[in-house]
């Protein structure tokens, strides 16, 4: 079992709020728009870090990170994101693979809006952590934390920071 924690958009910025939820998972996963290095480099000194980097990142985290990171999670195939959209709506480059080869989760960023819906097409979990950072338009910061057990993804919350 893996305790996962999912966050999006921190636009260069991390708390000792956010990570306090670093250290109580397994492994964190950031869906882009990190922003400064300092906030990748502060979680993996804690953490294993899957991330992609979103259409704010400079060309250094273009360098460290990919634009689509899809893996697998003890049973679960995952794949991350910046800008991939969501069921009905996804973005075009990706869209065929989705409906042809689809994830079990299929985990994108980019809008701050915190979303988690099934596909019912395809059968994919779709997650948007919302964002964590403070550059935005969001009033409440988000992330996500959840459990993948074997197959199973349980234990989901929603985790959310005050009002900016």
């Amino acid at each position: 079992m893996k305790k996962i924690l999912l966050l999006s958009d921190t636009h260069s910025y991390i708390d000792e709020k956010i990570l306090k939820y670093v250290k109580q998972a397994d492994e964190v996963w950031h869906a882009g728009d990190i922003g400064d290095l300092s906030v990748t480099d502060k979680i993996k000194a804690l953490k294993p870090l899957r991330a992609v980097y979103g259409n704010i990142d400079s060309t250094e985290a273009r360098m460290e990170f990919p634009l689509h990171n899809r893996f697998m999670c003890e049973g679960v195939d995952v794949w991350i994101t910046h800008i991939g959209g969501y069921p009905g709506k996804y973005n075009p480059s990706i869209r065929q693979e989705i409906y042809s080869n689809p994830p079990k989760i299929f985990i994108s960023g980019h809008s701050h809006i915190l979303k988690v819906m099934p596909d019912k097409t395809t059968k994919l979990l779709h997650m948007n952590p919302g964002a964590a950072g403070k550059h935005g338009f969001h009033k409440v910061r988000t992330m996500l934390r959840f459990e993948i057990d074997g197959e199973k993804i349980q234990n989901l919350e929603v985790i959310e920071f005050e009002i900016r």
